[in-house]
């Protein structure tokens, strides 16, 4: 079966650093859309990131645009999500997903979801 597992998450003071993994398993990884959401406290899970299969295509939201970097590494069958210049506002659960239509359904309705890995940024 298909198994994302995130991993990276931790505590980190605003301004700060985190790099977070998503380690795919049980599908072709490299014919996969990958991305990151992330859902903070009483709020709605949102879109990060995305990638393309070959990792030549990248989406970002605009709230994390010139802060976060998306890669992958095919293969390792993982997906990175570097986040820089960490802002309070950014603490949440951040998950990994899967899809291997396109870079609109991943970002709508992605077919395979990670268990999420927790980022806390303190002020």
């Amino acid at each position: 079966q298909v198994q994302l597992v995130e991993s990276g998450g931790g505590l980190v003071q605003a301004g700060g650093s985190l790099r977070l993994s998503c380690a795919a398993s049980g599908l072709t990884f490299s014919l996969y859309f990958m991305g990151w959401f992330r859902q903070a406290p009483g709020k709605e899970r949102e879109f990060v990131s995305g990638i393309g299969p070959s990792g030549d295509g990248t989406s970002y939201a605009d709230s994390v645009k010139g802060r976060f970097t998306i890669s992958r590494d095919n293969a390792k069958n993982t997906v990175y999500l570097q986040m820089n210049s960490l802002k309070p506002e950014d603490t949440a659960v951040y998950y990994c997903a899967a899809s291997v239509q396109s870079m609109m359904v991943l970002r709508t309705t992605p077919k395979y979801w990670g268990q999420g890995t927790q980022a806390t940024v303190s002020s």
